[in-house]
């Protein structure tokens, strides 16, 4: 059988161009914080992979900080700052914020206070984009970096989140892109790295595949790479709501992510959806890829006014340029099919 990804969301395909640059990575003998030539060449390839990363995003390269992912970009850049974040987040945002920023039906984000909050660029589950205000403390970018145009020194946002994996880097490497003049409090101490804000030994090898990754995903954006694939989430869309009202879109007739489709069957649990569609094969999600891949209530379908019972009978699919529209076609017959045979019981 073969199998097609549609959950790009989750994690993106490893790119070529990461692949290569990990592999030179790998016969760099020297630690980046040695002097010596070998230290030199070391440090020189990870320079080169934050130039590639502050590029892609708009920035300088010294507003870069190399961490392990988004998940540590978010605590580097919210310890201790108790900053007002909405139940839309992803959960590494709201472990460490206020949550009470309200959200309307439309799933967008009402920001009293820009400088005391963080909010997203784009939701992981629904793909809503936010209308980002100004003296923004912290968003996240984690989904719209490589997506949609972005750029952090026209922003007017302090710092941003932001992950290799999501755009076809490794996973465990990620990047808080600060303002500069601005500091945080260091969460991992000992040795001085990053400029003393994320102390340790630098992971060479996926710093330089995340620069590869930023590198292709900025070329590929600007390329209309993306373009296509939005034309085939509508066309995955239109051919659900012609097979009937079973389904619903969630969309709100609000700015979307290219890439991302999430619907609702009621009465047919989200985590059997994934399961069925896993058996068809297709590999697609019922939300946001986290808590050690136990399915839940969406908390962000609740928080936009959907019922407890439609929140758990949700699944997303998230596309990428390397999708065919065959794939979707074939998602799509085996999808109808499956909700046929669940809605006939």
């Amino acid at each position: 059988m073969t199998r097609a990804y549609l959950d790009w969301n989750a994690t993106a395909p490893l790119r070529p161009q990461a692949r290569a640059a990990m592999g030179a990575a790998m016969d760099v003998v020297g630690n980046p914080s040695s002097v010596h030539s070998e230290g030199r060449a070391a440090k020189a390839m990870m320079e080169r992979a934050r130039r590639q990363v502050a590029e892609a995003l708009g920035a300088q390269a010294a507003d870069v900080v190399f961490v392990s992912g988004a998940t540590e970009a978010a605590a580097l850049a919210m310890a201790g700052r108790n900053l007002h974040v909405a139940s839309v987040e992803h959960d590494a945002v709201r472990a460490w914020g206020q949550e009470d920023l309200a959200v309307g039906p439309d799933g967008r984000v009402r920001v009293p206070e820009p400088a005391a909050a963080c909010v997203q660029v784009a939701n992981s589950e629904t793909g809503i984009l936010q209308d980002l205000p100004q003296g923004l403390a912290v968003s996240d970018w984690t989904q719209g970096f490589g997506k949609v145009p972005l750029a952090f020194d026209w922003s007017g946002i302090d710092m941003v989140i932001v992950s290799s994996h999501k755009i076809g880097g490794p996973k465990g490497v990620g990047a808080l892109v600060m303002r500069r003049g601005l500091d945080v409090q260091a969460q991992i101490r000992g040795g001085g790295q990053e400029m003393g804000r994320r102390h340790g030994t630098e992971n060479l090898i996926g710093i330089a595949g995340f620069g590869a990754a930023a590198e292709a995903a900025a070329r590929d954006l600007a390329d209309g790479k993306w373009e296509p694939v939005n034309k085939l989430r509508i066309f995955l869309e239109k051919t659900l709501e012609a097979a009937g009202n079973s389904t619903i879109l969630v969309r709100q007739g609000v700015d979307r992510l290219p890439n991302t489709s999430l619907f609702i069957t009621e009465g047919w649990k989200g985590e059997t959806q994934v399961m069925a569609m896993d058996l068809a094969g297709f590999a697609v999600s019922a939300g946001s890829a986290c808590s050690s891949g136990k399915v839940k209530v969406s908390g962000v379908l609740r928080a936009m006014g959907y019922s407890e019972a439609q929140s758990g009978s949700a699944l997303r699919v998230s596309l990428g340029p390397s999708v065919t529209e065959h794939q979707v076609e074939a998602f799509c017959d085996a999808f109808l099919k499956a909700r046929m045979k669940k809605l006939s019981r």
